[in-house]
């Protein structure tokens, strides 16, 4: 089966939202530090704790970092307490595959692969494993567009 055919693999907006709906745990993937405020792998997951998720971080780089938005760091996704609704990836397609035991351990509902990376066999190998997958979409302009609407005043 092609990538594109797998029904755990989503694409439409539709679906996306579906899967957003039910996202309360994000584990960041390559996230980085404040002091790259300019970079998606910090922004993105900023602005994903601001809007009420518990952001579990799980950055590549930076040792000495313990503590990421009140959290503690985890160096691997298998090693996270408790259950993960969503991955939010930020590795280059050619580091993927290095992650796909973590994740296969980890057992997260989905993975999410940021805008500019996609990697069809890998995601296809998340799919048939249970975990729904989205690629090359940035998860910060979906969430503003598809995710749950919180209540106003």
């Amino acid at each position: 089966m092609a990538a594109a055919e797998h029904p755990l693999i989503l694409a439409d907006d539709t679906a996306i939202a579906g899967l957003l709906a039910g996202v309360r745990r994000v584990a960041v993937l390559g996230i980085k530090t404040p002091a790259q405020a300019d970079q998606p792998a910090w922004y993105v997951p900023e602005y994903l704790h601001r809007a009420g998720l518990d952001v579990v971080p799980v950055p590549v780089y930076y040792p000495e970092l313990t503590e990421l938005f009140g959290r503690p760091v985890h160096r691997r996704l298998a090693d996270i307490d408790g259950p993960v609704d969503l991955v939010d990836v930020f590795r280059r397609a050619r580091d993927l595959p290095g992650h796909l035991d973590d994740l296969l351990a980890a057992r997260p509902r989905a993975v999410w692969l940021q805008s500019g990376i996609r990697d069809d066999a890998f995601a296809l190998a998340l799919a048939q494993a249970g975990i729904a997958v989205v690629q090359d979409r940035c998860l910060m302009v979906d969430w503003q567009r598809l995710g749950p609407r919180q209540p106003t005043g």
